[in-house]
């Protein structure tokens, strides 16, 4: 006997979810976030401060761990799976990486062992990437290529250079983008669409 409704349906979790999340530690905090970040989605998060986008960039990559409420990359609490979160979510941090060409060869190849990706491969993605970048500042660019090697499923930026969201948006070719901004003009520029705030610690 057939039951009507009583199939199962999948629904995929989202890539990133955030619930009631906070950091707090030595007079650092950000937070509470709760927000939902499908696959080939873009969001922007502006943030109350610079030193607290940096913080929600961590979080959201699983880099420092939410002291109150929960984080899942890829349905993964970096708490206790931070392999996983690690395969799937990449950090382009803030600072700019001024290398020398035998130098970024060196930070290509750490890259490549970080992300268990064959050197030749990650050597050819190097090179793709930084044609498509040109246009890019090459100390700007060379950590976003760096967290390209590995195709993570997201990419998360810290104040990223607004001048050039369309270049960095062309070049994620599709993944999902969370990036925090200090100033909320520099999140338009992002995710126009998908610009969220952080509520005030506290608030």
């Amino acid at each position: 006997m057939e039951l009507a409704g009583t199939a199962e349906c999948y629904c995929p979790m989202p890539l990133l979810r955030m619930r009631d999340a906070t950091f707090a530690r030595n007079a650092v905090s950000a937070g509470p976030l709760t927000l939902d970040l499908e696959r080939g989605e873009r969001m922007a998060l502006h943030c109350e401060s610079a030193k607290e986008a940096c913080v929600v960039a961590l979080l959201a990559t699983g880099i420092v761990k939410a002291t109150t409420g929960c984080v899942l990359i890829n349905d993964y609490d970096p708490r206790v799976q931070s392999v996983h979160c690690k395969r799937a979510a990449a950090l382009v941090p803030h600072e700019p990486l001024a290398l020398e060409e035998s130098e970024f060869a060196r930070y290509i190849a750490y890259r490549a062992a970080l992300w268990n990706v064959e050197p030749s491969r990650a050597r050819a993605c190097a090179r793709r990437l930084r044609a498509r970048l040109a246009g890019m500042h090459e100390a700007l660019a060379y950590p976003l290529i760096g967290a390209l090697i590995g195709t993570p499923q997201l990419v998360v930026l810290d104040r990223p250079q607004p001048v050039y969201a369309r270049l960095i948006v062309d070049v994620l070719e599709g993944r999902a983008l969370f990036s925090t901004h200090a100033d909320a003009a520099a999140a338009r520029a992002f995710a126009p669409g998908g610009l969220a705030r952080v509520r005030a610690a506290g608030a």
